[in-house]
């Protein structure tokens, strides 16, 4: 006893002397010094890879990476292993954090989200209720459904595809614990990705892989419509931000894109510009990707989200822009020339 009442008067001593000699404020002290511990489930992709170097690089060192084989990003990472469709397993892996990001995937398969999701985010919900972590839910937009018009935070889910139906059901998990105060938790949700390696989504598929391969272009059912795409850094840097922020909680966000939206066909002549290459291209009609979808599973799985592709893709991320005007949102030129200048 005598030992640690020594050692909490000095941890006094030295906060007293920080906060009143040096003026710096207690709650940075403990972020700059990791007192805190933030967890992010679902290591290794992308927007997990951009997360973690955020936090790192403006909130705290104290990161814990969970996933079933989890690399670290930063030196200062901390590993765990952990099956998050396993509760004990998941329960370890939340346990000690202030702050638990969900960025975890699943196969791309719908009968495997309709399984393996509410039960997932069910074990994440129990863990973080338990430990008294706050959640932050990194969503998509499969919940909405053909949306005419902007998409916006109050948006109707209604679904049309059974992976939408999957989303929206673990959407509303995460809601319900929100309003029956079993967790403290937020809703970050993006729509579709482009990046710097290593991005994965359609728009890298099907314009950057090929422009960087020398191989013709791919455009799914339109190139008319206007699209809204995420920045993979800039959603990791605005999750991060949102996860720091205590008001931000009990809410449903966007996150923060360009919003000079354009259609397909502007966006691969902006590439031709930017490559100083005359990219060519060749549209996929619903006919062609469902012929495909009989020998390639993954493209079989993206038939019942052609809906995306056949209107305009208005995603309205003002509610962030406005709380948060200082955030620097990389434009679509900007974005294109980081990845095309990848080796």
């Amino acid at each position: 006893m005598a030992l640690e009442y020594f050692i909490s008067r000095l941890y006094y001593l030295e906060l007293h002397y920080i906060y009143v000699y040096k003026n710096t404020y207690i709650k940075k002290y403990y972020s700059l010094n990791n007192k805190t511990m933030q967890t992010i489930l679902g290591a290794n992709g992308v927007i997990a890879i951009e997360l973690a170097k955020e936090l790192v690089r403006t909130y705290t060192k104290d990161i814990r990476l969970v996933s079933r084989n989890p690399k670290k990003v930063n030196e200062t990472d901390t590993l765990f292993s952990a099956d998050l469709l396993n509760a004990e397993q998941t329960d370890k892996a939340v346990e000690g954090s202030e702050i638990v990001y969900m960025t975890a995937g699943l196969p791309y398969d719908s009968t495997v989200w309709e399984r393996d999701w509410p039960i997932l985010i069910g074990n994440i919900i129990n863990a973080c209720q338990k430990h008294k972590a706050k959640l932050v839910f990194f969503d998509n937009v499969y919940m909405y459904g053909q949306v005419v018009g902007k998409m916006d935070e109050n948006t109707p889910f209604n679904s049309i595809s059974r992976k939408g139906k999957a989303r929206a059901q673990i959407a509303k998990m995460v809601l319900e614990a929100i309003e029956k105060k079993e967790i403290t938790a937020l809703i970050a949700r993006a729509p579709e990705f482009y990046g710097p390696k290593p991005t994965m989504s359609g728009t890298n598929a099907t314009i950057f892989d090929n422009i960087k391969k020398g191989k013709k272009l791919q455009v799914l059912i339109k190139d008319s419509t206007l699209r809204t795409i995420i920045f993979t850094p800039d959603a990791g840097k605005a999750t991060a931000l949102l996860g720091n922020t205590p008001e931000a909680y009990g809410q449903t966000w966007h996150l923060p894109c360009d919003t000079n939206r354009l259609t397909t066909k502007q966006f691969i002549n902006l590439c031709s510009e930017i490559s100083g290459k005359d990219l060519k291209y060749m549209v996929m009609g619903k006919m062609m990707v469902k012929i495909i979808g009989f020998f390639v599973p993954f493209i079989k799985e993206v038939y019942e989200l052609l809906y995306q592709w056949e209107q305009d893709y208005l995603f309205d991320c003002s509610k962030f822009t406005k709380k948060f005007p200082d955030f620097k949102i990389t434009s679509l030129k900007e974005g294109i020339s980081i990845i095309l200048s990848e080796s």
